[in-house]
């Protein structure tokens, strides 16, 4: 059921959202529920702002999506190779994803997705009121909903996310509607969210009990000032029912900044291959030298050539390619040091990055072959196929070099 059929009596539906007021520390809170794709949202904020009914304004942002609308050049700061190091790569892939996913709606639809926070923020410096933040870092978001998936969910929900933003296709009309409801991150995971409470708790739950914990902390800073909370329409009702939560707003917001820590175990297994691989090579020369060595030749063979192969597909430098065959190897058995970094930073020695690739990289992102062709988000499509190619090499290697010891 929708959230205007299900509005309760105290909603007041418009065009494209709803208004609901709520109390807490008397100040009276209005929420209006609005469409991320909708222009009228956008005139409407404008409308409830120029009312001169609210002294604050609050709106469904994180500091860094906050950034982002404010800064969207910030990307020519980024530094690629710690980007790398850090071992982010996939997460700037995802974003940068996400927001050709974003242009693409744009560009279809007339409008940019989240213009109505746009609208919050300028009138808000029109009107000289301060903007609240309230909604949960993306990178927390994200962190705390892989940790409660398994590995492999999570590199098919990765591979899932990063080949449906990239399509060509037109963004359907199931998705508009979705977002109408929600913002592109849940729109991303509108296909699982609503039917797998291990997506449904951190993308939608938890953080309506967030939004709705900072909500109360900005009425308690600032009693008797009226508020105005910009939010998706599908956070409506979630935020409004729990103003009732007796916990306090510090304790609920600290809760659901945590990170739960990683299982210690698997940090293991990438040593024990290791172990393994290394022991089937004393394995081999002990019987006999020339089987140790058709070992050996196995593993660079396969290994290397699968990561040399991964780093072909990402069209890198022809010295890439030969670096990626002669160090794959070798990472493979350190697991401090993956491929995919020591083929990022041939990249970025033999193709360096011009200031233009960063200044066109939104625009070149919104197309799959502008992957390729943008030398930024290549060298991140060099990381990313050249750690594949050898992590899939590493087992396929394992696996052989333990069939001919078994011969």
């Amino acid at each position: 059921m929708s959230v205007v059929e299900d509005a309760p009596d105290d909603v007041v539906p418009n065009e494209d959202g709803l208004l609901r007021e709520v109390r807490h520390a008397d100040t009276t809170i209005t929420l209006l529920g609005t469409a991320h794709v909708s222009r009228t949202s956008a005139e409407q904020v404008a409308r409830e702002l120029d009312s001169k009914a609210y002294q604050a304004v609050a709106i469904e942002l994180c500091p860094s999506r906050f950034d982002a609308l404010n800064n969207p050049d910030a990307l020519a700061d980024l530094d690629l190779m710690q980007v790398v190091r850090q071992g982010k790569a996939s997460m700037v892939m995802a974003n940068l994803a996400m927001a050709a996913y974003q242009q693409r709606l744009g560009d279809q639809l007339g409008i940019e997705p989240g213009a109505e926070m746009r609208m919050a923020v300028e009138q808000a410096k029109v009107h000289d009121l301060p903007v609240v933040l309230i909604d949960r870092e993306i990178g927390t978001t994200l962190k705390r909903t892989a940790h409660g998936l398994s590995w492999w969910r999570r590199t098919a929900l990765f591979s899932g996310l990063v080949g449906s933003l990239l399509s060509k296709e037109e963004v359907s009309e199931e998705d508009i509607e979705h977002l109408k409801e929600g913002d592109v991150l849940e729109t991303t995971f509108a296909e699982f969210a609503h039917d797998r409470q291990d997506l449904y708790q951190p993308l939608i739950a938890e953080r309506d009990q967030y939004m709705a914990a900072k909500l109360r902390e900005a009425a308690e800073a600032h009693p008797g000032r009226p508020i105005l909370a910009v939010v998706g329409a599908g956070h409506l009702k979630g935020i409004a029912a729990q103003f009732d939560d007796p916990q306090p707003a510090a304790a609920v917001i600290a809760k659901l900044d945590t990170i739960p820590p990683k299982s210690r175990w698997p940090r293991f297994i990438p040593w024990v291959i290791a172990g393994l691989i290394l022991f089937g090579f004393y394995l081999g020369f002990s019987r006999n030298p020339d089987l140790g060595w058709q070992l050996v030749r196995d593993w660079v063979l396969i290994n290397g050539g699968l990561s040399a192969l991964g780093a072909l597909i990402a069209t890198a430098h022809p010295l890439t390619v030969v670096t990626a065959f002669l160090a794959a190897p070798l990472t493979s058995l350190n697991p401090t040091i993956g491929a995919g970094m020591v083929t990022a930073a041939a990249e970025l020695w033999l193709r360096k990055p011009r200031v233009s690739d960063f200044g066109r990289l939104r625009e070149d992102t919104k197309a799959l072959r502008g992957w390729w062709r943008n030398r930024v988000s290549r060298t991140l499509l060099v990381f990313l196929f050249s750690t594949i190619g050898s992590a899939i090499g590493t087992y396929v290697a394992g696996f052989l070099i333990y069939d001919r010891l078994n011969a």
